[in-house]
């Protein structure tokens, strides 16, 4: 029985879309507002990710890269979790936005204070089609986690920068940083440029 062909163009079209947008507008805020609504046509869909970045790891969970733009003004990443994965308490530098597509996560925002590292407001649970933003400006410390303990989830996650290669870091309770540089899990790409299995260039 023949596989369905994945709707790669949805992906190549939010690509477009935000590069689009950025060239267009270059403050935060309208980036995220009008970014916010690409995100959710996209992650809507669930017929679109290829199998090879949907994969949960069973030690921890997967960061896998998408797209980097050129000039690595963004980048695109699925973020795959095993049952009950979660990350450390991290920072991104750069502005991002959370896009659910399968499952379900929790976050939970931190902030900086004199005594430490304090969670900040309530837990946050994504579910399919849910976006939200993160950024230095808004709030950028978090824990994220798979709310789910019996199935991996998937989310997709775009930055406004080459993420993998981005200085940042891990807190530790006292509020103490280790720097990171995430990189990513894959070796390879998606190719949503080959038109030849899609017919005419839509």
């Amino acid at each position: 029985m023949n596989q369905p062909l994945l709707r790669l163009e949805r992906l190549r079209n939010f690509v477009d879309g935000l590069a689009a947008l950025l060239e267009r507008r270059s403050d935060e805020h309208n980036v995220l507002s009008e970014g916010k609504r690409l995100l959710h046509e996209l992650v809507r869909h669930d017929d679109w990710l290829p199998e090879e970045f949907a994969r949960p790891d069973p030690d921890r969970y997967q960061q896998y890269l998408l797209h980097a733009d050129s000039r690595q003004r963004f980048s695109v990443v699925s973020f795959v979790w095993g049952p009950g994965q979660s990350t450390p308490v991290h920072d991104h530098r750069v502005w991002g936005l959370i896009g659910m597509l399968r499952g379900a996560e929790q976050a939970q925002n931190f902030s900086l204070t004199a005594s430490g590292l304090q969670p900040s407001g309530e837990p946050l649970r994504l579910e399919p089609g849910q976006v939200e933003a993160v950024s230095p400006r808004i709030g950028d410390i978090h824990q994220v986690s798979n709310a789910l303990r019996d199935r991996a989830s998937i989310s997709i996650h775009v930055y406004g920068a080459n993420i993998g290669a981005v200085r940042r870091a891990v807190y530790l309770p006292d509020g103490t940083e280790k720097p990171f540089i995430s990189g990513y899990s894959n070796n390879f790409l998606p190719n949503i440029w080959d038109l030849s299995k899609e017919g005419a260039a839509s």
